[in-house]
């Protein structure tokens, strides 16, 4: 995947514009369906909202686009049945985050690929959370995959609006003035990507991730309340005994720490890539502050 000379990259501004970019490329193969899974999120424009697995997201704005198949996370079985000759690109993220920071059993990944090579299926990992080494390596896999399209954002602007449609090999392309983006890639959020690449080689960042994210799921794994703590590197999924996730977000943030509840059960954490030891301690000391403070009110 890395080194990869034949590689085009097309820049836009958010994970949902390089969501549609990819799935306008993979139009180009003269075929329509789509397959993605149930939980993803993929953006809330109306193609990525389409390949949203969340139904609460999608009713609103109905009809979306036709001719996508939704299929459960992290059972291959079940899409590589969806998988067949007439699918024009199958899209799952490494991770799902939205869902609760859901990882896939091991193969399955691989899985899909090697499904997706007997169909001739374009197969696209959307790596918009998991990417730009927030789980350990640069888009969030261990397993040795190729990818045809692979699309990035969140951390790669370092603040600033960037995200890009990775297309890889011999996929289909746009030609000049099939498509378009006003400020993708403009030369401000260039220059930052540049220096965010160059911090995470150089202070790396990505084995600091492992490290920090090992560190935060071996201490809140041992606390009441804590189920078990899932995800990779530095995106953490906290799963709960009891349905108080919203609450304990919400005495975090009194306390001046930051978290998502993505469900009822489960608490989601991706701290920045620089996270120390330090932070790391006062955070696991005020979750379990705030956790044996709700747990008596049970």
């Amino acid at each position: 995947m890395i080194g990869d000379n034949e590689a085009r990259i097309f820049f836009s501004n958010s994970g949902a514009e390089a969501n549609e970019a990819a799935i306008k490329i993979s139009r180009l193969t003269g075929r329509t369906r789509l397959v993605a899974t149930y939980g993803s999120f993929h953006g809330r424009t109306m193609g990525a909202l389409s390949l949203t697995g969340q139904e609460k997201k999608q009713k609103p704005f109905r009809p979306l686009l036709k001719n996508v198949k939704l299929v459960p996370y992290g059972d291959l079985k079940a899409i590589t049945a969806a998988i067949t000759k007439r699918t024009a690109m199958v899209m799952v993220e490494p991770i799902q985050g939205e869902n609760g920071v859901t990882v896939p059993p091991p193969g399955y990944l691989k899985g899909i690929q090697d499904r997706c090579l007997q169909t001739g299926t374009l197969f696209a990992i959307d790596a918009v959370q998991t990417g730009i080494g927030r789980c350990g390596s640069w888009f969030g896999w261990d397993e040795e995959l190729s990818p045809d399209l692979v699309t990035i954002a969140k951390g790669i602007g370092g603040g600033l609006p960037l995200a890009a449609t990775i297309i890889r090999g011999k996929s289909p392309h746009f030609s000049p003035g099939e498509h378009g983006s006003t400020f993708g890639g403009n030369p401000v959020a260039a220059a930052a990507a540049n220096q965010v690449l160059n911090t995470i080689k150089r202070k790396k960042l990505m084995e600091h991730a492992l490290e920090m994210g090992s560190m935060i799921t071996t201490a809140i794994e041992k606390l009441p309340g804590v189920r078990e703590v899932r995800g990779r590197g530095l995106l953490l999924g906290i799963v709960l005994d009891n349905s108080i996730a919203k609450e304990l977000v919400s005495d975090l943030a009194v306390e001046g720490v930051l978290a998502n509840a993505t469900s009822e059960g489960v608490i989601r954490i991706a701290p920045p890539l620089i996270v120390g030891r330090r932070e790391v301690t006062i955070f696991v000391k005020t979750f379990s502050k705030v956790m044996n403070r709700r747990l008596s009110l049970l």
